[in-house]
């Protein structure tokens, strides 16, 4: 590939980033004003339709890279974005303010994130995922959002109004009708649309640099459609709606291991390389780690945070560069 070709595929991979971004933000905040309609709390909508929405990207990205026969692209784009979003994005959280969460959400969503990340280790042991075992992940994931949504009272998270991504409050009587519905399905379009474009510009960047697929989707791909995440939970974390951007979070990371890996398996199974395993142990241990400080603190301090952003760095220089 030319200097000028190389320059072009870089080009690409900052515009689908942004048009994820973009994209995300729209389906999102038409999503929450709709779910505040039917009285959802705020912990419940970070973890169910703000977490389904700011993974909007990981699904599209993952389906198309599954259907592309980029079995190794999909999984590393899973995994990559779920530690950028523990590492990252709830270490940038923690740095702003430190975070702190009621043990009763712990006991029920802690144990859900460790059971999913688990259960998606199980499925890749063997270096494939059928369909038959996307069919049992997305059948736990709509059980998971289903028990959520029945059990919620509206009264477990803070009283304050969640904010959309960029900044503004959600009304409690905002309709879901023409401006929502239109937002909503332009925000999925264009999300849709970038996700195909950034599948592939980085898959011809890794070739032409020589770096494996994995590397590239575990890194720059996962950071990108994490950008959402990102944007929420900071705006959340300003608007004091500390439920929305913790919940974001977690919920990302379920919806991700889940519902992304069950219905891209469902799409077409997915054939990953060994070195898959390896992210997945990173992955347990950063999610261990975080349940645990949480568990037993209650907390997330900002020397914690920082450590946790850190960690995320180094991942990504060793991933790069070594």
């Amino acid at each position: 590939m030319s200097l000028l070709g190389t320059a072009t595929q870089l080009g690409i991979v900052v515009a689908t980033v942004a048009g994820l971004w973009v994209g995300a933000r729209l389906l999102v905040d038409s999503v929450v004003r709709m779910a505040r309609r039917f009285g959802l709390s705020e912990f419940t909508i970070g973890l169910t339709v703000v977490a389904a929405g700011t993974s909007t990207p990981e699904l599209a990205v993952t389906i198309d890279a599954a259907i592309k026969g980029f079995g190794d692209l999909a999984l590393a784009n899973v995994f990559g974005s779920n530690i950028y979003n523990i590492a990252f994005v709830l270490g940038v959280v923690s740095l702003v303010r430190p975070v702190s969460i009621a043990g009763s959400i712990l006991r029920r969503d802690g144990v859900v994130l460790l059971v999913s990340t688990l259960a998606a280790g199980v499925v890749v042991a063997d270096l494939a995922v059928t369909r038959v075992e996307g069919g049992i992940l997305a059948g736990l994931f709509v059980a998971y959002t289903a028990f959520l949504l029945r059990t919620d009272r509206s009264t477990d998270g803070t009283d304050a109004t969640p904010p959309t991504q960029d900044g503004g409050v959600v009304s409690e009587g905002a309709s879901f009708r023409g401006r929502d519905v239109g937002a909503l399905l332009v925000g999925l379009a264009v999300v849709l649309v970038s996700g195909d474009l950034l599948i592939q510009a980085a898959s011809a960047l890794a070739r032409n640099a020589g770096v494996s697929e994995w590397v590239i989707g575990g890194t720059v791909v996962a950071a990108g459609t994490s950008t959402p995440e990102l944007a929420v939970s900071l705006v959340a974390l300003r608007q004091r709606s500390l439920g929305v951007s913790v919940g974001n979070v977690v919920g990302s990371n379920v919806f991700n291991l889940l519902g992304v890996v069950g219905v891209a398996a469902l799409v077409r199974p997915l054939s990953v390389s060994v070195t898959a395993l390896e992210t997945y142990w990173w992955l347990v241990a950063i999610s261990l780690v975080v349940v645990v400080a949480l568990w037993t603190g209650r907390r997330l301090s900002r020397v914690e945070g920082a450590l946790f952003a850190g960690s995320e760095v180094t991942r990504w220089v060793l991933g790069l560069f070594a």
